[in-house]
């Protein structure tokens, strides 16, 4: 996961050039997370970075969201789009319900831009809504998430979890991140 941010947000996390220093080591999945007020201007070199994902958030793309998923697909990267916690779901629909639609709703228990913010529970109504009208969407929730919270966004109807602090943080990441995943996978088992 790679955070971008400028003018969305004040501080710039990764850029492009980690992205590909990053794709020399690994086939992994690179979810890049665009914090930014033109996400046209990132879709080139991010895709030549070898971004997996570009998510971008639903406030600053109203006008040309279906432009810019066009030219994410293009660019060969799957396209995501995010929404702050004081932004309404029925924004996400059109994008979702589109002809060139994302493949991907990220929602954010907190506001965006600083890691270590407390987990907003209320944001879960967000993902069941999401879950509910579409069973199939990938679901992502980014914000305060670690072993006291993931099983509310697991139980919601997340099924992509992103998760800094409580993993860098931890003596023992690897753990943290199993016991993500195990909450993920059983609420999925279960529905």
């Amino acid at each position: 996961m790679c955070n971008l941010g400028r003018h969305f947000v004040p501080n710039l996390t990764i850029g492009a050039p980690v992205i590909e220093s990053l794709r020399k080591h690994t086939n992994a999945y690179l979810d890049c997370h665009l914090m930014v007020t033109n996400p046209m201007d990132y879709v080139e070199q991010m895709g030549k970075a070898g971004a997996s994902g570009f998510t971008f958030h639903v406030e600053v793309a109203k006008e040309n969201w279906q432009e810019l998923v066009r030219k994410i697909k293009s660019a060969g990267m799957r396209p995501g789009v995010a929404l702050k916690p004081g932004t309404p779901i029925e924004e996400v629909y059109p994008l979702i319900e589109g002809t060139t639609p994302v493949e991907m709703v990220l929602v954010m228990t907190v506001e965006p831009g600083f890691g270590g913010q407390k987990f907003m529970p209320n944001m879960m109504d967000k993902v069941r809504a999401l879950r509910n009208k579409y069973p199939t969407l990938d679901i992502e929730v980014d914000g305060g998430l670690g072993p006291s919270t993931i099983d509310a966004a697991a139980a919601a109807g997340a099924n992509c979890i992103v998760a800094g602090s409580s993993v860098f943080g931890a003596p023992e990441p690897g753990d943290v991140i199993s016991l993500l995943r195990a909450s993920v996978e059983k609420a999925q088992a279960t529905t």
